[in-house]
């Protein structure tokens, strides 16, 4: 069954990262995706542009409307997912745990319904 893992994270805190920090951040998520590539889990992942990028979509009363940038002033904002295959629930947390985003933010677990 297909898991998508969204993780989230303080977006502004990663500008105050050193380069070196930055440098070792991402080497972490390359090492987790290849390890999870070997293991069979990996299905698709990307990074996401930061919130002022977004554009929120909406239709009311047949009238299309958009709103730029967050929705919610949050804490935690979405930056990124990725699509693994596993087990069940339980593996596909194990996996997520793993993540190394997941020591900072979070990262939620949803399965995906097959269309």
């Amino acid at each position: 069954m297909k898991y998508l893992c969204l993780l989230y994270a303080d977006e502004a805190q990663y500008p105050k990262l050193t380069k070196a920090e930055a440098d070792q951040w991402m080497a972490e998520f390359a090492a987790f995706t290849d390890d999870i590539k070997r293991s069979g889990h990996f299905v698709a992942s990307n990074r996401l542009q930061p919130t002022q990028a977004a554009t929120t979509v909406r239709v009311r009363n047949g009238k299309l409307s958009t709103t730029d940038g967050p929705f919610v002033e949050t804490k935690e904002q979405l930056g990124g997912y990725y699509v693994i295959e596993a087990r069940d629930l339980n593996d596909a947390i194990s996996v997520a745990g793993k993540i190394p985003g997941a020591r900072f933010g979070s990262v939620e677990v949803r399965p995906i319904m097959d269309m």
